[in-house]
């Protein structure tokens, strides 16, 4: 815990009001982590800020009290905060009018995928503090719903993940509109180069936040494990580790849509309850699964990426990366979503022969190394027909391939008496230049 949280100080040691400090209270917080220790002084003062903290570890908290404390209720637009997804903007929202209750400040999530006219309409209504993705912010802005020219804060959260999404350029836009004095605060679990190259641009004299907890990312509350499978057992190891480990919330990462679809619909046939979470799902479906999860009405969830940057939720015992990603920083937010506040949680990768690189590559970048663990109870299941055909067919291939370039079919030396006619007539080795040389002069354009 003392990993975590600053225990010997309070929220009202931060400079922040009474009415700030009731609504953390409420809230069922005593003591602010180290990153809010860190950043929310230097955010209550009006400093630009570059920040990093691992997941799972109050930053949301972290830059929204400062947000809360400075805007005043009379001051519209004047809080803008950027998330890279739908979900993230939903769960930033709810935490910023629970921290927010007792302050008298309008919050308003702007995102994709809800009809533009309801969303004008609340904008009309001039709220002080928005919360919203890049691309919904742009549109809002261009028609003219959102002006720029009054956000006194603007923050970026998850910085490194809305680079990765797509959205550089608009990020360079919204940011590049604001030509007013403000302030701007960067919070990010990972810090890369063009972040700081961002920050630079962007930010006037940023206080750097960052090196405290450069040399670690995850937390040490997430026992994390790795577990050797061949691809075509993977299927059949997810439905024995849920089984075993009886998680209260389990998460499960894949890489791609089909994947989360085709796993969902095998673990319902082996009658494990599962609901799905992809960036293709309809909004409100997508919301009501966040709602089941908070409501502990939810055992197993299968994600995307994109879809579960959300998921701020207190009971995921275990994650699962089905699938281990080829950027090490997205298992630092995968793993991130369990262990949140200080809790203990598990998470297990499935690591397939070839897939060992990509492990090295995760714990190079958290600085942790990643455990095996064995199930002795597991069985595999026996090498599809259609992978050992295809094995054998390229073993046969690369046999003949070398077959080709192999030089076994030339002469060898005879046994008895040594001599490689093969390579020096007589088996002869020259040990000098011939005495007679060919004459003659090379023709040239000039000859």
């Amino acid at each position: 815990m003392s990993e975590i949280f600053d225990s010997q100080t309070t929220f009202a040691d931060l400079g922040l009001s009474g009415d700030i400090c009731r609504g953390v209270t409420d809230c069922g917080f005593e003591h602010p982590t180290h990153i809010q220790s860190k950043l929310i002084p230097e955010a209550v003062k009006g400093h630009d800020i570059l920040g990093q903290s691992k997941t799972g570890t109050g930053k949301t908290a972290a830059f929204a009290l400062p947000m809360l404390e400075r805007v005043d209720p009379k001051e519209s637009f004047a809080g803008l905060a950027l998330v890279p997804t739908r979900e993230l903007a939903i769960q930033v929202t709810r935490e910023f009018e629970e921290l927010g209750a007792h302050t008298g400040l309008k919050i308003l999530a702007v995102y994709g995928g809800q009809k533009i006219p309801i969303q004008a309409r609340k904008l009309e209504q001039k709220p002080n503090i928005i919360i919203g993705t890049p691309g919904r912010v742009m549109d809002m802005n261009n028609r003219g719903l959102l002006p720029y020219g009054r956000v006194r804060i603007a923050v970026l959260d998850e910085v490194d993940r809305m680079l990765d999404i797509g959205f550089r350029e608009d990020i360079r836009k919204i940011l590049g509109r604001m030509k007013h004095e403000h302030q701007t605060v960067f919070v990010s679990a990972t810090i890369s180069p063009e972040i700081e190259k961002l920050a630079h641009q962007y930010m006037n004299k940023p206080i750097d936040l960052t090196a405290a907890d450069a040399k670690q990312l995850t937390v040490a509350q997430v026992e994390q494990s790795f577990v050797p499978v061949e691809p075509w057992d993977k299927r059949r190891l997810l439905r024995h580790v849920i089984k075993r480990e009886k998680p209260a919330l389990a998460l499960v990462f894949c890489r791609t849509k089909v994947t989360v679809d085709r796993l969902a619909d095998d673990l319902h046939r082996h009658g494990i309850d599962v609901l799905t979470l992809h960036a293709d799902m309809h909004q409100g479906k997508r919301n009501s699964v966040m709602q089941l999860m908070r409501e502990g009405k939810a055992r197993v969830i299968v994600a995307s990426d994109l879809a579960a940057r959300g998921i701020d939720v207190d009971n995921i015992t275990l994650v699962v990366n089905y699938d281990i990603p080829e950027d090490p920083e997205i298992y630092v937010h995968r793993i991130g979503r369990t262990a949140r506040r200080g809790r203990d949680g598990r998470a297990v990768a499935f690591v397939t022969p070839e897939q060992g690189e990509l492990l090295n590559k995760v714990e190079q970048l958290t600085n942790v190394e990643v455990v095996q663990t064995e199930y002795p109870d597991f069985e595999p299941g026996p090498e599809p027909s259609k992978v050992r055909q295809a094995r054998e067919k390229d073993a046969a291939a690369t046999s003949k391939h070398r077959e080709k370039k192999s030089r076994s079919k030339m002469a060898l030396p005879d046994e008895k008496t040594g001599q490689d006619d093969a390579k020096f007539p007589g088996g002869v080795v020259p040990v000098a230049a011939p005495k007679k040389r060919m004459g003659g002069r090379l023709r040239t354009r000039r000859s």
